[in-house]
């Protein structure tokens, strides 16, 4: 182990440990011991001390004890002692470092500290990752849609060097988190986030960068949010460090860049993310510690080209990479989709209620289409583009394949939401005859012309459904006459696909589907599709799963043969059981799926909502991801949900995707809807229209005023006198339990 690194690690992770003390006493003094501290939305504490030791840190007093766990994996000085320190005492170093470092950003959110704020841009950081913003992006962690995750720490030597090296990162879909800073080649303390900022960069969730801080402390929340991933979506037990260590560095594709001069602090906080298994690249010349823990020098210049340094980043780390770009003169992946296109930025727009607009995908036989063949049919239509401003678009769509199937058309139609948002400079909203697109005018500078909207649709088309389409021909009408014609068209078409699948329903066929995509993060997992219940996380319904199916039939969804039918009141078949044992590798055996209190499904943690037995109420609650409130149960989302995930079965709770809850099906073995008895508004209000219907189809149309929200309770005891006030009628059904 280099002697070098070691010493400025175990430096670095005395002097954290040093300062954290000192703030914690001072907070002591003016707050008192017994002061309550948590972090923004959350079930798991300080996580980090929480997954390591198991230990819940709840008061200042408590933050005492987690620091005298960091003291005593702390090591003398090297000054102190004449010894060459090695690689344990290193990464013993790193992890009292990440424990200090959480104590500090938590006693900082205590005085007010936290979230940082940017002076000079009045910009504010993101801070602490909250348990709904990693649930929220849990389908994109497992579908391929967000490959790993990139820490940059200090500051690029100037800010077209910041941009490029982000946009190379945005361009593989990998998530970036900004802290820390460094002297860029003028000599200036500065970031990265500021040199995006100057650049007028998009940043935040939406664009998959996050600044989460200015200093290399705040480098912890990444680690954070790391963490919770095990306890999240892996089911791993607090105190359980072994098992949590494997699972980051096996499943969390974590990388570092540290971008400038290395200091102690940086050493220390990069010996604990090594700890992690995960990796840092730096741009200047360093010692190399190798994956073995063998530390070597090279002999040759290790100060990288920042054209290579992403790619050498993503070699060491191992990502797998599938890049998909059409031909378009504009950086094109999902880190794009958020992008936002202010009305001042913008070149041209099109529907929107501003213009005629519609998408439609319609099936052909082989021989009537010619592949890739992009047509624009209008007059004039160059010259009134060049113009900008506002123009009609009608997208049509063909596509034939072999495997191609009528029901398919939606499926692929949806996609071009997508499609055109991974642009960057592109914007869509809406779907069908309600769409709406902007076009900017970077982009437009940069050479898109109305040709590349065709070009994107059918170059995606292919290869999002490389084994149902074979080919794709796209025509854009831009005359008014043609789009408002053609879109009646559309509007009948939309209307027979909307009656012929609303008629599909669980009796109706014999096959369910599979998703497996969570199994990365929670190996016992499985979710079961059918026509009636979509999968928990909200994205694939049954139609989804089978087009996946016939697209990659070694893929994450599976046909599931529905079997004999053993409980039909609880929705159990022979078949569903016989799959689960060998998807889940013997830790699932049975599943009914249409009850909550008998061996329910399996979650994994991305779930849009929860569903929770109130036994004194006879009834159910459901709560949505996302809000943040206390609920009749005794528990908020966060805390329910770290109860709920992890791929295990726990009867009385249950994730469920949110239009779920106005299917017909939903806990029909239970009693169905006439068993919820409270409801966040949010959701109320989100459901309210199809549950009115339901509620009416059930006998009791005012059920959804009979419902409670958290304006009216949030305890059990005031649920039951409201309940009974207003004659619900779960207080007059057969007991739950």
């Amino acid at each position: 182990m280099s002697k070098i690194i070691a010493s400025a690690a175990i430096r670095g992770a005395n002097g954290l440990v040093k300062t954290a003390a000192e703030m914690l006493e001072k907070t002591i003094a003016e707050k008192g011991k017994d002061y309550l501290f948590e972090f923004p939305d959350t079930a798991y504490f300080l996580p980090m001390i929480y997954a390591m030791t198991g230990f819940a840190v709840k008061t200042l007093a408590d933050m005492r004890v987690a620091l005298s766990m960091a003291r005593e994996m702390l090591h003398p000085e090297p000054e102190e002692k004449v010894y060459k320190p090695y690689l344990g005492e290193a990464l013993d170093s790193g992890m009292a470092t990440l424990y200090a470092e959480e104590i500090i950003l938590a006693l900082r959110y205590i005085n007010g500290l936290e979230p940082a704020v940017d002076p000079e841009f009045n910009y504010t950081y993101n801070g602490f990752i909250t348990d709904t913003i990693q649930r929220n992006l849990g389908i994109q962690l497992v579908d391929g849609r967000m490959p790993g995750f990139a820490a940059i720490v200090g500051a690029a030597p100037d800010e077209e060097i910041a941009v490029k090296i982000v946009r190379e990162l945005q361009e593989k879909n990998i998530l970036i988190f900004l802290s820390g800073q460094s002297r860029d080649k003028d000599g200036n303390l500065t970031s990265v986030t500021k040199q995006l900022l100057r650049k007028k960069i998009d940043l935040g969730w939406d664009t998959y960068i996050v600044p989460l801080g200015p200093d290399t402390e705040h480098t912890l929340y990444a680690l954070d949010w790391s963490i919770r991933a095990s306890l999240i979506f892996g089911g791993k037990k607090p105190g359980d460090y072994k098992t949590h260590l494997r699972y980051t560095k096996d499943r969390v594709f974590a990388f570092a860049l540290v971008l400038g001069e290395l200091d102690d602090i940086k050493w220390s906080t990069g010996a604990g993310a090594i700890n992690m298994g995960y990796p840092a690249v730096c741009d200047t010349m360093q010692p190399v510690i190798h994956p073995t823990g063998v530390c070597m020098y090279e002999e040759v210049d290790r100060e990288l080209d920042h054209n290579k340094i992403v790619q050498k980043a993503i070699e060491v780390r191992g990502l797998k990479i599938i890049s998909e770009k059409p031909p378009i003169p504009v950086a094109f992946g999902p880190a794009f989709e958020g992008e936002r296109i202010r009305k001042e930025d913008t070149f041209i727009e099109f529907g929107g209620q501003r213009t005629a607009a519609f998408e439609w995908v319609i099936m052909k036989e082989l021989e009537e289409i010619e592949d890739n063949k992009i047509t624009i049919v209008g007059k004039n239509w160059q010259e009134r583009y060049e113009q900008g401003g506002q123009m009609p678009l009608g997208i049509v769509i063909e596509v034939a394949g072999r495997k191609m199937q009528k029901d398919f058309e939606s499926i692929i139609e949806r996609k071009v939401h997508h499609n055109i948002n991974e642009a960057q400079g592109l914007w869509h909203m809406g779907q069908r005859d309600i769409n709406w697109i902007r076009i900017s005018k970077a982009s437009k500078a940069a050479g898109i012309t109305l040709e590349h909207i065709g070009h994107i649709q059918a170059t995606m088309a292919r290869n999002r459904f490389r084994s149902i389409v074979d080919k794709v021909q796209v025509t854009l009408y831009t005359d008014e006459e043609d789009v408002v014609k053609l879109r009646e068209e559309a509007i009948i078409s939309y209307k027979e696909r909307d009656l012929r699948l609303g008629g599909l329903n669980d009796d109706a066929v014999d096959t369910f589907y599979s998703c497996l995509l969570c199994q990365s993060f929670a190996p016992s997992h499985v979710c079961v599709i059918t026509p009636e219940r979509l999968g928990l996380c909200g994205a694939y319904n049954w139609l989804d799963g089978k087009a996946a199916f016939e697209i990659d039939p070694t893929g994450g969804n599976q046909p599931v043969p529905k079997g004999e039918l053993v409980d039909s009141k609880y929705g159990r078949y022979s078949g569903v059981d016989d799959y689960l044992k060998k998807a889940s590798g013997g830790a699932v055996e049975t599943l009914n799926l249409y009850t909550i209190m008998e061996n329910p499904m399996t979650s994994c943690g991305c779930f849009e909502c929860i569903v929770a037995i109130i036994p004194e109420a006879n009834g159910v609650m459901i709560v949505n991801r996302g809000f943040t409130g206390m609920t009749p149960v005794g528990m908020k989302f966060s805390t329910l949900a770290g109860s709920v995930g992890g791929g295990v079965q726990t009867p009385g709770f249950m994730g469920i995707g949110v239009n779920f809850v106005t299917s017909k099906k939903f806990l029909s073995g239970d009693g169905g809807i006439k068993r919820i008895v409270w409801m966040s508004k949010s959701l109320k209000e989100r459901v309210r229209e199809i549950f009115q219907l339901r509620a009416q189809e059930a006998g009791v149309p005012d059920l959804l005023d009979k419902i409670a929200d958290e304006g009216i309770c949030e305890d059990a005891e005031k649920l039951v006198e409201y309940l009974s006030s207003v004659g619900h009628p779960a207080l007059e059904m057969e007991p739950m339990i």
